[in-house]
């Protein structure tokens, strides 16, 4: 637990300046901590992350991360995602010239990692950028009262499992509860900084927030069961790796893009 508080404080107090001042900061952030929760699909899949597919899948997954200011060099008729579907079919084309050593199947895993991965981080920086301190906050809030919700309604009243074949500690209270925290924290938030939709829009989108971020983390207990492992990476000591923090974010943050509210 003393390691876990540590770890949380430092990282809190280099990532919220990030946040507050945004820009090309969290832009660069964005970009960093995509390359490196890629490369821990990779490590998770025993795969070397200096491999020619590796760093072309580095790429593919900075043209997604990067602000799309950084393709305005590019004809108007080409977008950042012909740019990641350039780096895609590279990839493919890969399993070619290794003669399959690198397979199809390996690509198709490498291609859906970074386009999650690149999307949840690019909205990362876009919601910042575009939605604001305020807004980036708001849904920031969301996502750490849900887990801190869900823990604690969890040990204090969880008694049906949700799916234990998948995360065998989170449970059905847990759940409800880490809704009902997140509903409770974002009507005080709210009440303060008004985002572009009413309160009660504003409520109704954060359940959806709440319960999507409930899935993000779900999905990645599912893949870290499947390849074998507790923690994505260890590059934050007692909390693993950046999948394992951003998990909840890489679902949520693109859905305040679907909902217009970047």
């Amino acid at each position: 637990m003393k390691q876990r508080v540590i770890t949380a404080t430092i990282a809190l107090i280099i990532f919220i300046p990030i946040i507050y001042f945004g820009g090309i900061y969290i832009d660069i952030a964005a970009a960093v901590l995509a390359l490196v929760a890629l490369s821990e699909i990779f490590i998770m899949r025993k795969r070397i992350i200096v491999a020619l597919d590796a760093t072309i899948a580095g790429l593919a997954v900075l043209s997604l991360a990067l602000p799309t200011a950084a393709f305005n060099w590019l004809p108007a008729r080409v977008s950042q995602f012909d740019v990641f579907y350039f780096f895609v079919a590279i990839l493919l084309a890969v399993t070619v010239f290794t003669k399959n050593r690198i397979n199809f199947d390996d690509m198709g895993v490498t291609t859906l990692a970074s386009l999650y991965i690149g999307l949840g981080f690019h909205y990362l920086a876009a919601t910042r950028n575009i939605g604001g301190f305020d807004t980036v906050m708001y849904i920031l809030l969301v996502i750490w009262m849900t887990d801190i919700g869900a823990y604690t309604f969890g040990r204090m009243f969880g008694k049906h499992k949700m799916w234990p074949a998948i995360s065998p500690n989170k449970t059905w209270e847990g759940s409800i509860g880490g809704v009902l925290s997140a509903l409770i924290v974002a009507a005080i938030f709210l009440s303060f900084f008004p985002q572009v939709y009413s309160m009660p829009v504003m409520l109704g989108l954060t359940l959806i927030f709440s319960i999507a971020g409930q899935l993000g983390d779900l999905v990645e207990s599912a893949y870290k069961r499947y390849y074998g492992v507790k923690d994505s990476g260890k590059i934050l000591p007692g909390h693993g790796g950046i999948l394992d923090r951003f998990d909840s974010m890489l679902f949520v943050l693109p859905l305040l893009h679907l909902f217009g509210m970047i």
